[in-house]
């Protein structure tokens, strides 16, 4: 079932402590995932295949407010952990209340930390301790879609939430 594979954090890091003593490559992401659309699931897919295990740290409700602002996540955090976890290419998913997934990169040290395209070098939260643990970070092009209709744009949380105001006014 998938909410075996949601973990408390700090069951998350024995499950990776355990995988790497085993000398498992574990991939790692982050993200608010609300609303879950092919552009995540993509994403999530090509993240996986870079290692052995894929971890999946969901923003709790708190931070995404503190993010994205006040009408946001859509979805609570505890369906977004599990709708996630119900993902063949997700092995495990935690949730964490800091604004940034620093403390849990500096603590897992995943072999391989996945961020979209769209961040810079510098804007990548625990790049510095990835690499300095002789890890890597690969950045995953985003995906576009056509699910707005017209020309393929960009798959975003926002610009569904966007496309789904413009159609109740």
């Amino acid at each position: 079932m998938s909410l075996e594979k949601v973990l408390p954090l700090e069951r998350a890091y024995d499950w990776v402590d355990e995988l790497k003593r085993h000398g498992r490559r574990v991939v790692f992401t982050n993200g608010c995932f609300d609303l879950l659309h092919p552009g995540h699931t993509r994403y999530l897919a090509q993240a996986r295949q870079l290692g052995d295990a894929l971890m999946v740290a969901v923003n709790s409700d708190r931070s995404v407010r503190e993010l994205k602002g006040p009408g946001r996540p859509i979805v609570p955090q505890n369906e977004r952990a599990e709708v996630l976890a119900a993902l063949e290419a997700v092995d495990a998913v935690t949730i964490f209340d800091d604004p940034t997934p620093q403390k849990i990169i500096a603590r897992m040290l995943p072999d391989i930390l996945v961020k979209g395209a769209g961040w810079g070098p510098d804007e990548i939260v625990g790049r510095a301790e990835v690499e300095a643990a002789g890890g890597r970070v690969v950045l995953i092009q985003p995906v576009g879609g056509e699910a707005f209709g017209g020309e393929p744009k960009a798959l975003s949380t926002s610009a569904l939430i966007e496309k789904a105001r413009q159609c109740c006014r």
